[in-house]
């Protein structure tokens, strides 16, 4: 893959891509706004990956030395340069749909910034300040789409997700964060009880999830799907809860992704819109 578009990680941009389209596809919402709603998601959140790898350089060095910047394959200065040129496109697009949708995403942008700069090592902050972004992402496209209301909704779950991840991801990159004096929980406060506080999330992200069916927001599509994903992310607060090696952690991260992905699947087979299409 080419470095600058690797830099961006273009899966998980197109993660906030799908929190656009979610908000569309169920709101039923469909403009031109929504495909420049989510080329503007896509360039910010690659954005803000870049800035991360920015200034995570040494402990990619040791982490991931596979990543563009401590591969060599983009110069250090070269990858801020594109990361600011990036937020500032994303900036300018947003503007032009509104006023809110712009301050939204400047303000994220200076918060993304603050996070991958700062933030990242304190304690359970960088954590919420990730997460809170991508819940964001939900609500900029209610924002756009004005789906407000159901947006939040769809951004809480995003955020309970995100901060189970967070944690686990933390866990998982221990060694590195602690030779570069990083604050994060699991640092602080051991991998015991990190693995307490990631299950916490995924257990309330799980067991509350059917609500969105019993008041009427998604079909019984939704709640089959959701099942799906509730069994996964129980497996992973349990696997976490007994192990919390580095070998372990890495793969709760990435099933606690798939879990996601699933999640994100049933929002969309459980929206309004495919009930309508299985009626007619």
């Amino acid at each position: 893959m080419n470095a600058y578009l690797e830099i961006l990680r273009p899966f998980n941009a197109l993660m906030g891509v799908v929190a656009v389209l979610l908000v569309a596809l169920i709101s039923g919402n469909f403009t031109l706004a929504v495909i420049v709603a989510c080329v503007i998601v896509f360039i910010f959140t690659g954005a803000g990956n870049a800035i991360n790898d920015y200034f995570d350089h040494k402990i990619d060095a040791i982490n991931k030395p596979e990543r563009p910047i401590p591969s060599g394959r983009i110069a250090l200065k070269t990858a801020l340069i594109y990361s600011i040129s990036l937020f500032v496109i994303s900036s300018i697009m947003a503007f032009i749909i509104g006023i809110v949708p712009g301050m939204i995403v400047v303000l994220s942008a200076v918060l993304m910034y603050l996070y991958a700069k700062r933030l990242k090592t304190s304690c359970l902050v960088g954590n919420l300040s990730i997460a809170f972004l991508t819940g964001l992402c939900f609500v900029f496209g209610g924002v756009v789409l004005n789906a407000v209301e159901l947006s939040i909704i769809l951004g809480v779950y995003a955020f309970l997700m995100t901060m189970a991840r967070e944690i686990v991801k933390d866990m998982e990159d221990v060694e590195g964060d602690s030779i570069e004096g990083a604050s994060t929980f699991p640092i602080k406060h051991g991998m015991r009880k990190s693995s307490i506080l990631a299950a916490a999330f995924m257990l309330i992200a799980s067991l509350t999830s059917p609500i969105l069916y019993f008041i009427g927001i998604f079909n019984i599509i939704f709640l089959m799907v959701m099942l799906v994903a509730i069994y996964l992310f129980l497996s992973c607060a349990i696997s976490t809860l007994r192990d919390q090696s580095v070998e372990n952690t890495r793969k709760v991260s990435k099933q606690i992704k798939i879990g996601m992905g699933i999640v994100f699947m049933a929002f969309a087979l459980g929206s309004p819109i495919v009930t309508n299409l299985l009626q007619i």
